[in-house]
């Protein structure tokens, strides 16, 4: 997959997946919200908060990804493996079958990666507390780069594209585009709730979104197989 196709998958992965992100982040979205005074919940008012806490969560999802992708750079300089980096590309296909699987609903096997990161997340956590109840805009932006850091098997996996990446700027546009992706789901569950619940609940648009992730993540392994003939 180049570049570019990478960066258009990491956004769909982000866009299609938003019947995850109700499950994960629709109770956070709905707290911050409601936490706020009665006069600024109206869609008219609420904008500004919503758009500092998702654009301070993409930004952290931007550099994770730029320091996953930074390490993975020097890793890759200091171990004289040629094929190390299609191995991680062959890992990150993995991953992708995998999180398909999971936002289908077929298999599960993602939440032990997302429990393991319930770990971290506890000490992570308390910060956020600091800014809440959110009363301005400064609070909701650093409240937004503090749930950045919320254990997602999403999250996880385009973090493991930018380990596969080998740069740390390309790393930092994977996160990036997928963030992005996940701005409109995210965006309108703060105004819209309900209704958004209600329709990522059909099955066929879980299984619609699993499977065209289980694609990506088939290309992925495909270009593997091509390039070491088997």
């Amino acid at each position: 997959m180049n570049v570019d196709v990478s960066y258009l998958a990491a956004f769909l992965v982000g866009l299609l997946g938003g019947v995850h992100c109700v499950g994960m982040c629709g109770g956070i979205v709905g707290a911050l919200s409601f936490g706020l005074p009665a006069d600024r919940r109206q869609p008219a008012h609420i904008w500004p908060y919503l758009l500092a806490y998702n654009l301070a969560r993409i930004t952290s999802y931007t550099l994770a990804g730029v320091l996953l992708g930074g390490i993975s750079a020097l890793t890759l300089r200091w171990i004289a493996i040629n094929q190390l980096q299609q191995y991680l590309l062959l890992f990150a296909g993995i991953v992708m079958v995998l999180l398909g699987l999971y936002i289908g609903g077929w298999w599960r096997a993602l939440l032990r990666v997302e429990q393991a990161g319930a770990v971290v997340w506890r000490r992570i956590e308390p910060v956020g507390r600091r800014f809440m109840p959110v009363r301005n805009l400064r609070q909701a932006f650093m409240l937004g780069l503090v749930w950045g850091w919320l254990p997602c098997g999403l999250v996880y996996s385009v973090l493991i594209w930018a380990v596969a990446s080998g740069d740390a700027l390309q790393g930092g546009l994977l996160l990036l585009s997928f963030g992005l992706g996940t701005l409109p789901n995210l965006l309108a569950m703060g105004l819209f709730a309900s209704a958004l619940q209600r329709g990522l609940r059909w099955p066929w648009v879980r299984w619609l979104a699993g499977g065209l992730i289980v694609g990506f993540g088939l290309l992925e392994i495909g270009r593997f197989a091509g390039v070491i003939h088997f």
